[in-house]
Parts: C-alpha cells; sequence; structure tokens
C-alpha cells in the first residue's frame, strides 16, 4: 500500500472533530452429639416415601435460572447496556488464510465494541504497537467517552472479510467491507455535539503480522 490511512478519512475526520468540540466544552461451631446419649433411633421409611423425598429434594436443589441481561443500544438517554463482548474464535489464532480473515473480522468486532463501551482493550491487544491508525482510533475513542459522555452509533459490520495470504510472507494483508453506523457523541448533560458523523460503507485493506502472541494489526488503508 502507497499510502496509510483510518478507516474512512470520512468516518475519522468528523469524530475529532466533535471530540475537539468536547475538549472545549467541557460458623458457629457444629459440636460432635454428647457421648452420654443413648443410640438414635432410626426411622423406617417405606420405598415410595423414600423416592417421593428423592424427588423433592432434587426439584428443591435445581438452582434457578438467572435472566439473561438484555443488549440495548445507546440512545439520547444513556450508554448502551449489556453489549455483548467479542469472542475471539480458535481459528483467529492460526497462521493460515483462514486464521488471517477470522482475527480481521475479530478485530474490527473488537473496534465496534469499544466504539459502543468506551473500553478499546481488546481492539488494543490486537493492535501493534507501531500501528498509527489503531492507536489515533483508540485516543478518538477515549476522548469521545471522556467524562460522562457516551457515543451513539458507531456499531460496525464486517460482511466481506477476504485473505490475500501469501505463504512466508512477513506479512499478511485482508480486504474488508467496513459498514459503520451513525456517530453521535453525547455530552454529559444528555446534549449532542453538532457535529455528526454519517454512516460509512467502504472498502479498506488491513495489514496484519503472526507472530509468538498470534495475529495483530500493523496498519490499515482505504481502498481507494
Amino acid at each position: 500500500m502507497t499510502s496509510r490511512t483510518c478507516i474512512s478519512e470520512r468516518l475519522r475526520l468528523p469524530l475529532i472533530s466533535a471530540v475537539a468540540v468536547s475538549v472545549i466544552a467541557v460458623s458457629g461451631c457444629s459440636g460432635g452429639g454428647d457421648p452420654q446419649a443413648g443410640p438414635t433411633a432410626t426411622a423406617v421409611v417405606s420405598p415410595d416415601q423414600s423416592a417421593s423425598g428423592l424427588a423433592s429434594a432434587t426439584r428443591s436443589a435445581t438452582p434457578t435460572p438467572k435472566p439473561t441481561p438484555v443488549y440495548r443500544p445507546a440512545d439520547a438517554k444513556g450508554r448502551a447496556q449489556n453489549v455483548p463482548v467479542p469472542v475471539k474464535p480458535a481459528l483467529a489464532d492460526k497462521n493460515t488464510k483462514e486464521g488471517l480473515e477470522a482475527f480481521t473480522q475479530y478485530w474490527f468486532q473488537a473496534l465496534s465494541y469499544a466504539y459502543e463501551t468506551g473500553n478499546s482493550k481488546l481492539m488494543e491487544a490486537g493492535s501493534g504497537p507501531n500501528c498509527r491508525f489503531c492507536n489515533g482510533l483508540r485516543d478518538n475513542i477515549k476522548n469521545a467517552w471522556q467524562g460522562k459522555q457516551w457515543i451513539v452509533g458507531g456499531k460496525i459490520q464486517t460482511p466481506s472479510v477476504s485473505g490475500l495470504y501469501k505463504e512466508g510472507a512477513t506479512s499478511q494483508q485482508a480486504t474488508v467491507q467496513v459498514i459503520q453506523q451513525e456517530i453521535t457523541i453525547y455530552k454529559a448533560d444528555g446534549t449532542p455535539f453538532p457535529d455528526v458523523t454519517k454512516q460509512t460503507n467502504t472498502g479498506s485493506q488491513a495489514v496484519a503480522k503472526f507472530g509468538s502472541s498470534g495475529w495483530t494489526v500493523i496498519d490499515l488503508g482505504l481502498i481507494r
């Protein structure tokens, strides 16, 4: 790639602008039995009673299942709740074309999670230390979520990921279709910043490297 840019300059620049505005604006012991006590009487229980009691005990011992937390996306009233945490599939740790594709898709899921929650740790864990694009996104997201601000939108989908895998190459590339929802940043008082990043649908090329800890994204570029 001759030039390295963010997923989309149309996405990143308005977000940076909005962030810039935001910076300006704002037992008891269980003792043994009495050794002097006499023998304990043993109750005689019929087989039917025994089976009935066992069934009753089994029912009472069964724990009541906890309700599954319901995902609620962010809106003008508040932050997203119970956002599903991306889980990296085992395939994403394989140094193969399929592994590259699985990892790239997972990385964008981690990026989407960062936009929705302000937590970029998963995305950072899959990014190389010298990935300027990755570091820039991390800083932008943290600034957008500073204080009691939050992001509405920004969720990412990658309907198409195609690895360009070359056996023995130092780094590998994957072509990705990236669709991201419109982004609005809300202030702590619940009012939105005027700058809104419109929904985007772009083609990007991810450059990844496989090492002792698996894949890491080392660069990203917009396909023009």
